[in-house]
């Protein structure tokens, strides 16, 4: 057995735990578009929308939490291109929190070659959906983040 045939998987989820720092709900302020996000999951949620109002509410809400409910308000119009902008806005959320923190940064790579899941019953777009048969997206863009930074 090669040490291809046992590459490390390394799952997360929550904040509290190991890797955490992976979550989109970790506390890492950092500057993308000309304002402060205090989390990924800020950022991306209020990119959701293009009416800056919207926007603004879910970027300055309390917790990632709140950001997230207001996000999935269909009751707000959902920007028309969100299917085709929604990995890259993920992708610079994510480059942008790696970018402006350097433990963060040190964490993410020193994973090396490791295979990154966010493993999760709750989503099997951006996580595993719990059994390994979701997409791990946010998992993907970590890989390819981290990729970006082994090269600076």
């Amino acid at each position: 057995m090669t040490a291809a045939d046992t590459k490390e998987v390394i799952n997360f989820y929550r904040v509290s735990e190991e890797y955490g720092c992976f979550s989109n709900f970790a506390a890492a302020p950092f500057t993308l578009d000309g304002r402060v996000w205090t989390t990924v999951e800020h950022y991306f949620q209020a990119n959701k929308f293009l009416e800056t109002e919207i926007q603004e509410s879910i970027r300055l809400t309390k917790s990632p939490m709140i950001a997230a409910r207001m996000g999935r308000d269909r009751k707000k119009p959902l920007r028309k291109d969100w299917e085709t902008v929604k990995i890259g806005l993920m992708t610079d959320a994510i480059r942008a929190k790696f970018k402006a923190h350097e433990d963060m940064r040190e964490i993410l790579l020193s994973t090396g070659a490791a295979t990154i899941v966010e493993h999760t019953k709750r989503d099997r777009y951006w996580g595993d959906g719990g059994d390994g048969s979701g997409k791990n997206m946010l998992g993907v863009i970590l890989m390819r983040v981290r990729d970006e930074l082994m090269q600076i």
